[in-house]
């Protein structure tokens, strides 16, 4: 094998980690996404539980 053909298979390689890591951050960044999404389900829930139990305790007064 040549020098010409490890350069090649070695450029080959790294092409294709560098591929990998751009499927694992796009993956990750998914993740993310999903996390802050349902943090911000949760939050509004709360609040809303929140308003309706204020509304709740106003009533029984």
């Amino acid at each position: 094998m040549g020098i010409a053909d490890q350069f090649k298979d070695k450029a080959k390689d790294l092409a294709g980690q560098a591929q990998d890591q751009t499927q694992d951050r796009k993956g990750q960044g998914r993740d993310r996404a999903k996390d802050a999404a349902q943090q911000g389900r949760d939050r509004a829930k709360g609040t809303a539980q929140r308003a309706q139990n204020e509304a709740n305790e106003r009533l029984d007064r």
